[in-house]
């Protein structure tokens, strides 16, 4: 029987990766794990793993099964999600022609994406943005499940 994984937790996965680390999935059992590069390294390195803190030795056996088998997939990365394309898209989006100048101005330069978070804040646009967010992580996750032959559900909402 073909496993169906959960779209919400894919996208929770996408949502907490970093330059530090890799969600993965496993095409198989729908299995998700997000892995440090340093225990990736590790995984690799048996004489660097033994000078490890005993909470990443635990985690050395799940590295290496990732490695080492091709049912294990990375999950979109920043690269692939673009967060700055996605906020430069939702102030292209708005109707309001000072808010979406205002945030478009916002997105250049250092520090763009706290000035931009900030932004949003101060505007009382938040909410919007997150569910715009929301539906771009969706968007990529699904494109990337059925890329990928993975079936995937939609839980109802989180009631907030």
């Amino acid at each position: 029987m073909a496993v169906i994984v959960s779209l919400r937790d894919v996208i929770e996965q996408m949502d907490l990766i970093s330059d530090e680390a890799t969600a993965y999935i496993n095409r198989k059992t729908g299995e998700l794990i997000t892995l440090t590069h340093e225990e990736l390294a590790l995984a690799e390195d048996p004489e660097e793993a033994e000078d490890a803190p005993q909470w990443q030795k635990d985690l050395l056996p799940k590295a290496r099964e990732v490695l080492a088998s091709e049912d294990f997939l990375p999950l979109p990365g920043k690269f692939e999600i673009h967060e700055w394309s996605i906020m430069e898209r939702f102030a292209r989006s708005l109707t309001d022609a000072a808010v979406s100048d205002e945030l478009d101005a916002a997105l250049h330069g250092r520090g763009a994406f706290r000035r931009f978070k900030d932004a949003v804040h101060r505007l009382g646009i938040a909410d919007e943005w997150y569910r715009f967010r929301d539906a771009a992580l969706e968007e990529i996750a699904i494109e990337f499940l059925e890329a990928h032959g993975i079936a995937y559900q939609r839980e109802p909402p989180h009631v907030t």
